[in-house]
């Protein structure tokens, strides 16, 4: 069986970005149909970005919080067993400047990145399920940046700092959910992480490094450790790489490390195509 879902993963700056892009590229040259959904993407069929979640007692107090806005929340919130999702960055993209923005602080407080770790967990493994379905039954791959390992080691590790069995155990079952799919993994490693994130701080925007550092040491694994600023935070990804290390080492799927610390692109693609050659021969 031909793989329906391609994984890639990797720390900050490792060129996860760029490996899915390729990724795609090369399924394309190879006339296997794919699609790509990067970090952030608002239509993840997978993932959640920018989606809050309330239960039936949440929901009635936000509508009694806001009566002069149940109207407005009531048909743009999406019921869905026993509560509602509400997929506000795509309500404010569309709305623009009639979206009331006193309702912020009051949804982004039950955004699902945001909810306790086993609440998330429970969400996220139910989309998860629904994909596999959706996958297993269509004809295209999929590739993934950065949900598979990443979130589950972000919000349990980094953001509540989790025991490590759990978080392995949130990835073994993600795992087991796309099983399947006959997924491959591919890891980007770079051999500098502080080299790697510290040149990604320099090209990406102040606000994304700003952001990233104040998440990294100000809760969770970081903030228990005493860590802060940019050094902080690189102790933080170097206790993330060693997690990941063995979450790799533990998954029974198929899974193969690129190292993307050397190679120009063309040689990068070359390395790539012939991960894929051979997965798709197999």
């Amino acid at each position: 069986m031909r793989s329906k879902l391609v994984l890639i993963e990797g720390l900050p700056g490792s060129g996860k970005t760029t490996t899915a892009q390729l990724v795609h590229d090369i399924l394309g040259e190879m006339n296997i149909t794919s699609q790509l959904f990067l970090e952030g993407n608002l239509e993840h069929p997978a993932d959640y970005d920018g989606v809050a979640f309330f239960n039936q007692d949440e929901c009635d107090e936000l509508w009694s919080a806001h009566p002069k806005f149940n109207d407005y929340l009531r048909n743009r919130m999406i019921k869905q067993g026993g509560g509602y999702f509400l997929e506000y960055r795509k309500i404010q993209d569309a709305d623009g400047p009639s979206f009331p923005d006193e309702l912020i602080p009051a949804i982004l407080k039950h955004d699902i990145y945001e909810l306790p770790l086993d609440q998330k967990r429970k969400l996220i493994t139910e989309r998860w399920k629904k994909f596999a379905d959706l996958a297993r039954n269509g004809a295209d791959a999929f590739i993934f940046e950065c949900c598979f390992i990443q979130n589950p080691v972000t919000v349990g590790m980094i953001k509540h700092d989790a025991k490590k069995k759990d978080v392995i155990s949130y990835v073994a079952e993600l795992a087991t959910i796309v099983e399947r799919l006959n997924p491959l993994l591919i890891y980007v490693e770079q051999n500098d992480v502080e080299h790697s994130f510290r040149k990604a701080v320099k090209e990406r925007p102040k606000e994304w490094s700003e952001g990233f550092v104040d998440y990294y040491t100000s809760q969770g694994y970081g903030k228990r450790q005493n860590y802060t600023g940019l050094e902080g935070t690189l102790q933080v990804l170097r206790a993330r790489r060693e997690l990941e290390e063995e979450i790799f080492g533990c998954l029974n799927i198929a899974k193969v490390k690129v190292n993307n610390s050397a190679y120009t692109r063309s040689d990068y693609k070359q390395v790539l195509g012939n991960i894929l050659s051979g997965y798709w021969e197999e």
